[in-house]
């Protein structure tokens, strides 16, 4: 009798038994809060914390890392694009978190959306924008990505067991624990994660900034990290509104806030405003919700219409305006009450060894350096074993050059495959290692010609050997070797900021109300302080200039009575305001006493005028300790007129002279030990910190300082060619004594 058949449903498949039950379903069982926290929350915390949300040394949370690792052994560094969907795909091998969590990743991660200031990934289609909610990225099968060349810093000489390698979550590959980045990449690209418990925000700062301050800190860990590395800088731009406390107090401890404002221009053909920047924490919707809001309420009512044009040109939001309308003031106002300025919460951090620390960008750096140094020891030791591993099979082959025909004779006249490899050990005194590579040379390589070749490299490894050797031993040659990796990433990949920064001053905002007359006037200053404006009829019906008793005029300069002057005081502050300020004078008069005029904090004196026709050009301080800082002209701009601005040049070393030049020229230095230094400034940097303390150009002995420095005139000098140098620092060169009766003259 046939078995009987399992009762089936209409679907075909058998029916199966459904009375299957939970142990413990439906029961209530207590439990202490410790041990639900302990064996439940605590595991799920942790898991969060290092998993997931929280980046690591080398900039990156471990969804980017696996993606950006992923695409590396996709070949997507070589510049193809493939689809997203494909990335995503293979991802998944690694990320099981879903397709729509690593897309997400990806996006962000694109040069689309713009998020990144140095992208990692290349895009194709269309990725969304960071600073708009409503344009949303197109579906994965639509969109194509690949590798940025950039990444090539992320995975240099991952091959070379420079990181550390685990299983995935199925153990069925492996995938790295780190990234051995070339550059601080943790300051270079924003990072932002919540946790359970903590979170994460940290804000990008400029490449070239970031490398050169790392260089600098390897050099010397007490370097003032804020001379080289100013403020955050934004892929969208902006204005960072800096505040020296707070900066300071986020460097040092990573935790602080600091406010960003967006740019804007003012387009007097149409009466409208266009902001073109924004701050990284808000987004278009939301600014033109705000401003409709206030409009609604009667809080603003200068605006006509606010509308989003933003297009393939970049983000733009016009505001159109009513008639007579300040837009400065406009823009003023809004900045107060819109997300227009926002302020960037800091909170620094970062798994150190799977454990989260909040640190400060000292602290940071000194992790990265170790980790950084640690990668570049594990890639030189493999290059050593390497190196070692083919300098011993050499040198087995070096003993078969002496005699090719008893090689060939011991291969052929062995009975046994099995025994030909004991048999060339035996004959010629090699180890099984160099006597199984001998083995299987090919016939037609059995020559003098072509061993001679491979033996030929046997000095160069020994070479390359001993220079490895020393440089594990060398901490000095290891960060030799980071510092000239982080100078060809600056090199390769920096770029100028695209965040401006204004400097908060002491004195409140003013704009100025009336509409100033401008016509031609000749402006005059004196040692003593004093301020003369004299309009060209004037001047040519005066006689000689009125000075008091031992003063003498220093600057002498034609411009408008609308230019703006900037007149920079011994208190390190600069006041700021233009010669209409002051009346129309005559030569027989002494003229303004600055100092009075502006009403100056007591026992301050000016220093220097610069007469600002244009922010173009670069201001020079010449410092008595031989040092030279050049900042742009235009960190000294405001959208609205200062009176005040505090730190306007470093008060580390007294001031030995101070220019104000619109192009780059020659300056003449003079040392108090006699010597002389022809200098151009063009062999100096642009510093956007205003109180830098600039760089060395001068070097001085103890005892002595630099005494004056002057534009040099062709001419002064009978052999200038002896005071220039190629290299800075210099000492300078002690002046000729056929030269001294004439340089006497000019100090």
């Amino acid at each position: 009798m046939a078995p009987k058949k399992k009762a089936t449903s209409r679907s075909g498949r058998a029916e199966k038994d459904l009375h299957a039950t939970i142990i413990g379903s439906g029961l209530v069982v207590e439990q202490p809060v410790s041990e639900t926290l302990e064996v439940n929350y605590m595991p799920y915390a942790m898991s969060v914390i290092v998993s997931r949300a929280i980046p690591e040394i080398d900039g990156f949370k471990p969804a980017h890392r696996k993606l950006l690792y992923t695409m590396y052994q996709m070949g997507l560094l070589s510049g193809n694009l493939v689809k997203s969907a494909n990335i995503v795909g293979q991802t998944m091998k690694l990320n099981p978190h879903g397709d729509a969590a690593i897309y997400d990743t990806l996006v962000r991660l694109s040069r689309g959306n713009e998020t990144l200031l140095h992208p990692y990934i290349e895009s194709k289609g269309s990725f969304g924008k960071a600073y708009s909610r409503d344009m949303v990225p197109a579906a994965y099968r639509y969109t194509e990505a690949g590798l940025a060349k950039f990444s090539a810093e992320i995975f240099a000489d991952i091959s070379k067991d420079t990181v550390d390698f685990v299983d995935n979550y199925d153990a069925t590959m492996k995938e790295p624990t780190l990234l051995p980045v070339t550059f601080p990449s943790v300051l270079v690209n924003a990072n932002t994660g919540i946790a359970v418990g903590m979170a994460s925000s940290i804000c990008s700062f400029n490449l070239s900034e970031v490398c050169e301050t790392t260089v600098n800190f390897i050099r010397d860990p007490d370097t003032d990290i804020i001379d080289t590395l100013p403020a955050p800088d934004f892929p969208g731009g902006g204005t960072v509104m800096y505040d020296a406390d707070e900066m300071k107090k986020i460097y040092e401890t990573g935790r602080g806030g600091f406010k960003v404002r967006g740019k804007y221009t003012y387009d007097k053909a149409y009466n409208c405003i266009d902001i073109t920047q924004i701050p990284p924490t808000t987004n278009c919707e939301s600014i033109i919700e705000k401003v409709i809001e206030l409009v609604k309420l009667k809080k603003i009512t200068e605006i006509n219409d606010i509308r989003d044009e933003t297009g393939r040109d970049g983000m733009k939001i016009t505001i159109d305006l009513k008639r007579g309308i300040d837009p400065d003031k406009l823009m003023q106002k809004l900045f107060k009450l819109t997300p227009l300025e926002d302020t960037f919460s800091c909170n620094f951090n970062i798994l150190i060894a799977g454990s989260p620390r909040v640190m400060g960008i000292r602290e940071i750096l000194e992790e990265w350096v170790a980790f950084r140094s640690q990668c570049v020891q594990r890639r030189v030791y493999f290059d050593l074993k390497k190196a070692k591993d083919k300098l011993h099979l050499l040198k087995g082959l070096s003993k078969i050059l002496l005699d090719i025909d008893k090689a060939v004779k011991i291969v052929r006249e062995t009975e046994s495959e099995s025994e030909v490899v004991p048999n060339l050990m035996i004959g010629f005194g090699i180890d099984e290692i160099q006597a199984n590579f001998v083995a299987e040379i090919k016939l037609r390589h059995l020559n003098r010609e072509y061993i001679l070749k491979r033996t030929e490299e046997i000095e160069g490894l020994e070479q390359g050997i001993a220079d490895m050797e020393d440089i594990l031993a060398k901490k000095s040659r290891i960060k030799s070797i980071i510092i000239s990796e982080l100078r060809e990433v600056s090199k390769k990949y920096g770029q100028p900021r695209k965040t401006d920064i204004v400097y908060k001053t002491d004195e409140p905002e003013e704009i100025y109300e009336e509409k100033i007359p401008d016509y031609p006037v000749t402006l005059f200053f004196t040692k003593e302080g004093y301020f003369k404006k004299i309009t060209p009829q004037s001047l040519r019906m005066s006689g000689e200039q009125k000075l008091k008793e031992g003063d003498e005029i220093i600057e002498t300069v034609e411009a408008n009575n609308d230019t703006e002057l900037m007149f920079f005081t011994d208190k390190c502050q600069v006041y700021k305001t233009r010669a209409a300020t002051f009346a129309d004078t005559k030569a027989s008069v002494l003229g303004d006493f600055v100092a009075s005029k502006l009403e100056m904090d007591e026992g301050e004196t000016v220093i220097y005028m610069a007469v600002i026709k244009e922010y173009k050009g670069n201001m020079l301080f010449f410092y008595e300790n031989g040092k030279v800082a050049k900042i742009d002209i235009s960190a000294y701009e405001t959208k609205t007129n200062r009176k005040k601005l505090i730190n306007a040049y470093s008060d580390k070393s007294p001031l030995a002279a101070v220019v104000y030049a619109t192009e780059e020229g020659e300056y003449m230095l003079r040392s108090s030990n006699g010597k002389i230094l022809l200098f151009n400034s063009a062999a100096i940097s642009v510093k956007t910190t205003k109180n830098t303390q600039g760089v060395a150009v001068m070097t001085q002995r103890k005892g002595h300082r630099l005494m004056s420095a002057e534009p040099y005139v062709d001419g002064t000098l009978l052999s200038p060619h002896r005071y220039r140098t190629k290299t800075l620092p210099s000492a300078g060169s002690t002046l000729k004594a056929e030269e001294k009766g004439e340089q006497m003259s000019l100090i």
